[in-house]
């Protein structure tokens, strides 16, 4: 979030921007002036600086609170999901996807709590099949739904999101009647590896904001009216342009 100078009614510039302000420009002339060989008066002169500069903050106190009121609001909006990214450590470059089995194969066993074992069987469910990086296309698309506000906040929840009918869900292995069951461990750990680096945010955008798919066998009648993303392997992506709607992600039409 950046660091705004708050005004007052006659355009002068106060506030926690200006104490900031004034503490740099006070740090940058003693540095000048005395030198390094006489640091200990530099420090005792920023720090008359700070207190002077934290009495000009107090000035506009009012205004002051009021921009963190607003701050506030805004950080309330976010998601929990992407307040956690916000504030986790950036992945290092080295430790990036690469799309590809071999990449996958080398990575440590997953782990994780629930909604990580949600994601991972959707994905065997729904993509295990899949190239590496279709499967983390498909998993981009159930966390863009988490993000959206249009959907349930958690991957469990958009996974398992439906009517409670028959082939009444967003997923149709969750509700076609039958019980799921993973018959290829060695499927499944790969894809458990592609959740949770998905979790993770390991992985660069690949579907644009895409919320829905479908494979290249199948063209609904949704498909018409959403925005096409991306083509990644055997699937189709699609952004439904913020519109409150209820389709199935599964390749079924």
């Amino acid at each position: 979030m950046s660091r705004k100078l708050i005004r007052d009614p006659v355009g002068r510039t106060s506030g926690r921007g200006c104490a900031d302000l004034n503490l740099g420009l006070w740090f940058g002339a003693v540095m000048y002036f005395v030198g390094i060989k006489n640091a200990a008066y530099a420090v005792l002169v920023v720090v008359l600086a700070a207190v002077f500069s934290a009495e000009v903050a107090t000035a506009s106190d009012t205004s002051f609170r009021d921009a963190i009121e607003q701050e506030k609001l805004a950080l309330g909006t976010v998601t929990d999901s992407r307040l956690q990214r916000m504030v986790s450590e950036p992945v290092k470059q080295s430790d990036q996807v690469s799309f590809s089995k071999t990449w996958v194969d080398a990575q440590p066993v997953a782990a994780g709590d629930a909604q990580w074992r949600c994601l991972s069987e959707a994905l065997y469910f729904e993509a295990r099949g899949e190239s590496v990086k279709g499967q983390f296309a498909v998993a981009e698309v159930i966390l863009n739904r988490v993000e959206s506000g249009r959907f349930p906040s958690t991957p469990c929840g958009v996974i398992n999101q439906g009517t409670g009918k028959k082939y009444q869900c967003q997923f149709t292995y969750t509700c076609d009647g039958y019980k799921e069951v993973i018959r290829e461990p060695q499927a499944y750990e790969r894809v458990s590896k592609v959740a949770r680096a998905a979790l993770d945010g390991a992985a660069p955008e690949l579907t644009n904001g895409a919320t829905n798919y479908h494979t290249t066998a199948v063209r609904p009648k949704w498909s018409r009216v959403f925005t096409k993303t991306a083509s990644i392997g055997v699937h189709v992506f699609y952004r439904d342009n913020y519109r409150a709607t209820s389709v199935s992600t599964q390749s079924k039409p």
